[in-house]
């Protein structure tokens, strides 16, 4: 009985450890940017929009759908870095184990 008491312990420390992880890594910021740096999105590590500069260059031609594919190419580009950021330290925390159901 005494093993089964260990383990819950280290169970309940590494579930509070992730907590954290979540938590602090949904405070930062990632930042990605498409056309030569025209677009620039910026999302949080829970892959939340948080901002967006449109260069006025961007909108000189007058080609929308281009402006619409460098948008959504900064904002999917900024998502992955995020979520790879996340992968990275919970993969650290969890000594490279994956751990269903956490991302």
């Amino acid at each position: 009985m005494r093993n089964m008491n260990d383990i819950l312990r280290q169970a309940q420390v590494m579930q509070n450890k992730i907590a954290k992880l979540q938590q602090e890594m949904g405070e930062q910021s990632f930042e990605a940017s498409s056309g030569g740096g025209m677009v620039k999105a910026t999302v949080s590590g829970r892959q939340e929009l948080r901002a967006l500069h449109i260069d006025p260059k961007a909108l000189e031609g007058g080609d929308v759908e281009m402006l619409q594919d460098l948008i959504l190419a900064a904002v999917n580009e900024a998502g992955r870095i995020a979520r790879e950021s996340m992968e990275r330290e919970m993969s650290n925390l969890s000594g490279g184990i994956r751990l269903p159901g956490i991302l």
